[in-house]
């Protein structure tokens, strides 16, 4: 009996079936990711969680520049003005902004600071920036020969979020914007689609999660935009999260911008831009697509670090011993790559029999145990975060610095692999409203954030057929997906025609 209860034990309470929710803010909690701060909806990201972003950061970026597109930094700040020259772009943001109005504190009468000097104009913290770069632009650009113009910025952006939750949907968050300018049509589309195919690359070659790549409804487009595509994921609540997204502008924002430029024909022509972006909700794709009832699991190629080394020490006259060997094996590890990084070492020489779990928790890919035993036999005892915590094993050091790399490999491959199992466990055809609405109805109502799953099945382009789906399920169309699968059917609400089936499901 004791046995079984020692094997039932997890780091994480309530487990993932348990409670979702609060199974991922205790993740978020014991992996030392990040905390709440005291301005509500915003977050403190903390070192191991910053690490995180700063390695996608970096995978990003080298393949950004692999296409020509050039690092630059605009203002937080955007005139009022400046949104409300595209319509659709205002409407879809005015609920999410922040605005300056004042410029300094003064003392008041009771002498609590109170604002001072009026604004001559409101001033909107950016929510993201395709107007203010816009202005640049319609400076930047005068002739053909100035195009395409291709930039992208790392910055912050805010919000205004009603519910927040870490990582997910936070007030100020993180993020990559990439804003493009092109000479034609053509061009500009072919961009919008190759920063997409990136993202899905990012997803599935460094966070180990597989996606569904497509297009938007008209309804879920971004506002202002011609066609949206994204990258969707399936979280381990069977919900989506969408993982990246880029945008075809059209000619749009080039005309309420005044982005205009010389054509070769001598003829003054409005040029056609995109945009595209990921945030710092990457961090919680990560979290929800591998953790588990122990805590966090790291893809490899971009975990805050590969490896931790424990030393052992139960007697202190093989401390100088066992530390010895420790340096000398992290020094040996860390001329090593793996990929486009050195392997990255940690060294945990804590006195404290609860170091193994704090790693496990934080979800270092792998765990080394070193004592005087193993140095005896110039071994090291190792545990692999993406299997069972007991299934840890004795191996030579010249074996394991052989073999790390391909044993990072193989860690990374079986947490996509996994990932790629249940997506496709949880993915149904479905033709029947019934069984539609029975899809996405909680098998247990204790539990009611774990259910569904996506569901393919044919929608006629209807909007009122979208939002019905929407207003009786919380259910929406997360994308219409690129698929050769052309074979037709019947709207599985109003039962009309459809050419094509797409991706429902609840989404955070």
């Amino acid at each position: 009996m004791r046995k079984d209860m020692k094997a039932e034990k997890t780091a994480i309470t309530p487990t993932r079936h348990e409670d979702y929710p609060e199974w991922y803010q205790q993740v978020v909690k014991v992996s030392d990711l990040a905390e709440n701060s005291p301005v509500r909806g915003c977050m403190v990201i903390k070192p191991w969680g910053y690490a995180l972003w700063e390695n996608i950061r970096n995978v990003l970026d080298d393949m950004f520049r692999e296409t020509g597109v050039k690092n630059a930094y605009f203002p937080l700040f955007i005139p009022k003005r400046f949104l409300e020259k595209e319509a659709e772009h205002v409407e879809g943001f005015a609920k999410e902004c922040a605005v300056v109005t004042h410029h300094r504190l003064e003392e008041g009468e009771d002498g609590s600071l109170v604002p001072a000097g009026p604004l001559e104009e409101p001033l909107v913290v950016r929510p993201t920036s395709e107007t203010i770069i816009g202005e640049s632009f319609s400076r930047w650009v005068t002739s053909y020969r100035d195009l395409p113009l291709l930039i992208n910025q790392w910055c912050n952006v805010v919000r205004w979020e009603m519910r927040t939750r870490i990582f997910l949907r936070t007030t100020e968050f993180l993020w990559q914007e990439g804003h493009t300018a092109h000479a034609g049509r053509e061009e500009a589309m072919e961009r919008t689609r190759q920063m997409l195919d990136i993202y899905a690359r990012l997803a599935q070659d460094y966070l180990a999660i597989p996606v569904v790549s497509g297009e938007k409804t008209a309804a879920e487009r971004f506002p202002g935009a011609v066609n949206t595509y994204c990258v969707e994921a399936m979280m381990q609540d069977r919900k989506a999260l969408q993982a990246g997204t880029s945008h075809f502008l059209g000619q749009n924002f080039a005309r309420a911008s005044e982005i205009k430029y010389q054509s070769a024909r001598e003829k003054e022509e409005y040029a056609w831009t995109t945009s595209w972006g990921v945030s710092t909700r990457l961090i919680g794709a990560i979290i929800m697509a591998h953790g588990d009832d122990n805590g966090l699991v790291l893809p490899p190629m971009i975990a805050s670090s590969h490896v931790v080394l424990m030393p052992i020490v139960k007697k202190a006259k093989d401390r100088n011993l066992v530390m010895d060997y420790t340096h000398a094996l992290a020094l040996e590890l860390r001329e090593l790559r793996y990929h486009q990084r050195k392997i990255s070492v940690e060294i945990d020489d804590r006195e404290t029999g609860a170091k193994g779990w704090d790693w496990i928790k934080k979800g270092i890919p792998l765990r080394v145990e070193i004592g005087p035993r193993d140095i005896a036999q110039d071994s090291v005892f190792v545990g692999r975060r993406d299997r069972g915590l007991r299934d840890k094993e004795s191996i030579r050091r010249d074996e394991f610095v052989k073999t790390i790399v391909p044993v990072l490999d193989d860690i990374q491959k079986n947490l996509f692999d996994r990932a790629l199992r249940f997506r496709n466990e949880n993915t149904v055809n479905i033709d029947s409203k019934d069984d539609f609405y029975a899809f996405f109805t909680p098998e247990n109502p204790a539990t009611p954030e774990i259910h569904g799953g996506f569901a393919l099945a044919h929608w006629c382009g209807d909007q009122g057929c979208e939002e019905r789906i929407k207003e009786d399920l919380s259910v929406t169309i997360r994308c219409i997906p690129f698929s050769d699968n052309t074979e037709p059917g019947t709207c599985i609400v109003c039962g009309a025609n459809s050419s094509i089936p797409v991706v429902f499901a609840k989404a955070y």
